[in-house]
C-alpha cells in the first residue's frame, strides 16, 4: 500500500504427515504450481519491503522453491505463535518500531486468498488497528477458532475451539489464522503469550487478548470461505483444486472463450486464453500455455509449455509438449505429437505423426504417420521442412536433415539426406513380387506345425 510499509512472514514450517508424501506439504501442486509459491504471489502483489518464510529444520527444498526470499528456521514445532517469533531476526529493524509498519502473517497451506482480501487487512491497519484478523463464515464452522466480538463489532478475543465454551462454539464467524499487525506490538505481544492450552503451544491468536487489554484496537475483515481453504490432506488438496478451476473457468467463458464442456477442462495457473478461442471437453492444459485468439482446442488434448497462434486448430487426441509453437491458421489433428518444434502460418500435421525438434515452414503439409527421428541415442538433432513442403504419408526424416522449400518425399521414404527445393525424393526398397511364394509359405508353416504337435 502507498505510504505504508509491510513485511510479510509466511508460514511453511508444518510437517504434513496427514498428506502421508515424502514431499513437504507445501511444495504440493495447486494448478500446477507449489502451495508455497501461491502464497507468495498473493503477497507480491502488496509490494512488501520485505517478505521471510518461516520453514522446519531440514526443509531445504522449501528453501529453494521461494528463493530468492530469506528463511527462518523454526527448530521446534510449538505453535504458531513461535513459528512467527522464528522471523524475528530476519525482520530485526523492520519499521523501526513503528506502529505505521505493518507485519502480515500468511499461511503456505492457506494459497487461495486474493491480493484485493490482504489490502483491505492493510487498510484495516491504516485505519487504527493494532490487530487485524481475517475471518470467514463456512457452512461448516467445524472446529475452527471463533472470533468473539464486542457490542461495537470490534475483535475481542480468539478461542481455539478446544478452549471455547458452548456459548462461543456457536459463532459462525471464524478464524483464518491470517493477521495484520503492528510491526511496533507484533514482537512485544508474542514474548507475553504462554502455552497453557489443550494443546500445550504458543497461539499467535492470544495476541489479540493481549493487545485489547492493552486498551488497543483490533478488527475483522471479512473474506470468503473458498479462499481460506486450508490444505492439510489430499482430499483437501482435490477440493481445493476443484474450487480453483471452477472459478479460472468461469474467467476464461466471461473473457471471451467457449468451453464446450467447462466441468473437464484443467487449466494451469499461468494458463493464458485469447477471446474467441472454442475448448472442446477433456482438454488438459499444463504450465505455460498461451493460445491466441480464435483459435480452437478440440476434444481430449494435452498441452504443456507450449503457443498457439490466432486461429490454429489442435486435436482432438492431440499432444503439445514443451517448445511447440504452432502458427497462425496451423493445423495439428488427431494423435499428433509435437515437441520443441514451431509449425510455420498454414502449416498442416493432420493426423498420426511424430514431429519434434523441427522447423517447419509455412503451408508445408505433414503425411500421415511421418516421424522425424530426432534422437540418436546421443544427441536431439533437428529437422527442416521448408515453405510448401509435402511430406509423404509414413516417411521418416532422419535427423539432422533438410527438406527444401517446395520438396516432395515420396510415401513410405527414409530421408537421410538434405532434398533440395522443387525436387522429389524417394528413398524405399524396390517393390518385387514372388507369384506363389505366400502359398508356398503357409503350406510349409502348416506341415511344421503339424509335425511339432505330433511330436507332442
Amino acid at each position: 500500500m502507498a505510504g505504508h510499509e509491510t513485511a510479510v512472514v509466511l508460514l511453511a514450517a508444518g510437517k504434513g504427515t496427514r498428506m502421508k508424501s515424502d514431499l513437504p506439504k507445501v511444495l504440493h501442486r495447486l494448478a500446477g504450481k507449489p502451495l508455497v509459491n501461491h502464497a507468495l504471489d498473493a503477497a507480491a502483489a502488496l509490494a512488501p519491503s520485505q517478505c521471510v518464510v518461516v520453514v522446519g529444520p531440514g526443509m531445504e527444498d522449501v528453501a529453494a522453491a521461494v528463493a530468492p526470499h530469506p528463511v527462518a528456521v523454526q527448530a521446534k514445532q510449538q505453535g504458531t505463535g513461535d513459528a512467527v517469533l522464528a522471523a524475528r531476526e530476519a525482520l530485526s529493524g523492520f519499521g523501526d518500531g513503528s506502529d505505521g509498519a505493518t507485519i502480515l502473517v500468511l499461511y503456505a497451506d492457506t494459497p487461495m486468498i486474493g491480493p484485493d482480501t490482504l489490502a483491505r487487512m492493510i487498510a484495516a491497519r491504516q485505519a487504527g488497528a493494532q490487530v487485524v484478523v481475517l475471518g470467514f463464515r463456512p457452512q461448516d464452522p467445524a472446529e475452527y477458532g471463533r472470533l468473539v466480538l464486542d457490542g461495537s463489532g470490534a475483535l475481542e478475543a480468539i478461542v481455539e475451539y478446544r478452549d471455547a465454551d458452548e456459548a462461543q462454539r456457536a459463532i459462525n464467524l471464524c478464524n483464518s489464522g491470517v493477521m495484520a499487525v503492528s510491526a511496533g506490538r507484533l514482537w512485544e505481544l508474542l514474548d507475553r503469550v504462554g502455552n497453557d492450552n489443550a494443546k500445550g503451544e504458543y497461539y499467535l491468536t492470544d495476541i489479540v487478548a493481549l493487545a485489547r487489554g492493552d486498551g488497543a484496537g483490533c478488527a475483522v475483515v471479512e473474506g470468503e470461505e473458498r479462499e481460506v481453504l486450508g490444505i492439510n490432506s489430499r482430499n483437501d488438496l482435490a477440493a481445493a483444486e476443484a474450487v480453483w478451476q471452477t472459478a479460472r473457468r468461469a474467467r476464461a467463458m466471461a473473457d471471451g472463450a467457449t468451453l464446450i464442456d467447462p466441468a473437464t477442462v484443467w487449466f494451469a495457473h499461468d494458463t493464458e486464453i485469447g477471446r474467441d478461442v472454442t475448448i472442446g471437453p477433456s482438454v488438459f492444459f499444463g504450465s505455460g500455455v498461451t493460445v491466441a485468439d480464435g483459435a480452437e482446442i478440440h476434444a481430449f488434448c494435452h498441452l504443456d509449455g507450449v503457443a498457439i497462434g490466432p486461429g490454429a486448430s489442435v486435436g482432438p487426441f492431440a499432444r503439445l509438449r514443451p517448445g511447440a509453437k504452432i502458427g497462425e491458421g496451423a493445423r495439428v489433428g488427431n494423435f499428433v505429437e509435437v515437441k520443441n518444434a514451431v509449425l510455420g502460418a498454414g502449416a498442416k500435421a493432420n493426423h498420426l505423426s511424430y514431429v519434434g525438434d523441427s522447423d517447419v515452414g509455412a503451408g508445408a503439409n505433414i503425411g500421415a504417420g511421418t516421424i522425424t527421428c530426432n534422437y540418436d541415442g546421443y544427441l536431439k538433432h533437428r529437422t527442416e521442412i521448408g515453405e510448401g513442403a509435402f511430406i509423404g504419408s509414413n516417411t521418416a526424416l532422419v535427423a539432422p536433415v533438410r527438406v527444401g522449400k517446395g520438396a516432395i518425399t515420396g510415401a513410405g521414404s527414409t530421408i537421410t539426406k538434405d532434398v533440395p527445393e522443387d525436387s522429389i525424393a524417394v528413398s524405399r526398397g524396390r517393390h518385387s513380387v514372388l507369384e506363389g511364394a505366400a502359398k508356398a509359405y503357409r503350406e510349409r508353416k502348416s506341415r511344421e506345425k503339424a509335425a511339432r504337435k505330433k511330436e507332442g
